[in-house]
């Protein structure tokens, strides 16, 4: 019951902050999906850097935006390789809003000239408490690319309200399809990395 009910939260908050299609996905979270603990199945995603490594399965899947589910209440919202959204992690990134098109839709263009790019972002704390919410924080970042022996390595730093960061993307050099990546989900929590296969 409490699961539902940090459910609703959630998707009462995604519906309020404007970002419909994923509060729409997110209104069907609870309950968490049987997902397998083991391997990463095809198609599947893994998520480390919280307290235990948790895959997802897919749940639904609008376009490029996907909603990903894992037992215990979790949910990661995805556009592309990047999360846009989180629930069961503690602190939530509960919205993303990019300005313009994101230089990752095309990884090898990187290689020859760095891009920067700005998006709009809202937290809300673990407790979900009002005064744990924060709205509108303006994150900007730019975008260099470096191949290595077998991959491509995106380093996104960025500033906002909540801190500088890094994110990181490991990309096929020959597809630019983003296979693997650590990234920001919030000030008060760690960094996780996410594997897409």
């Amino acid at each position: 019951m409490a699961r539902r009910a940090a459910g609703l939260v959630l998707a009462l908050l995604l519906a309020g902050c404007g970002d419909t299609p994923v509060a729409a996905a997110l209104r069907g979270v609870m309950p968490a999906a049987e997902a397998p603990a083991a391997a990463l199945p095809a198609g599947g995603l893994r998520l480390t850097g919280t307290r235990q490594p948790l895959v997802f399965a897919l749940a639904q899947q609008t376009g490029n935006r996907r909603l990903w589910r894992a037992d215990g209440g979790v949910a990661v919202a995805t556009e592309g390789p990047r999360i846009i959204a989180t629930a069961g992690l503690g602190q939530m990134l509960t919205a993303t809003r990019q300005e313009g098109p994101d230089p990752l839709e095309d990884v090898a263009a990187l290689l020859d000239q760095p891009a920067s790019t700005r998006r709009t972002v809202d937290l809300a704390g673990a407790s979900r408490e009002p005064s744990s919410m924060r709205f509108g924080l303006v994150i900007e970042c730019r975008l260099t690319a470096a191949r290595l022996a077998t991959e491509i390595l995106v380093r996104e730093a960025c500033t906002s309200p909540a801190g500088a960061f890094t994110n990181r993307f490991w990309a096929d050099p020959e597809t630019g399809t983003v296979l693997r990546s650590e990234q920001w989900v919030g000030d008060e929590v760690p960094a996780v990395t996410m594997e897409m296969r």
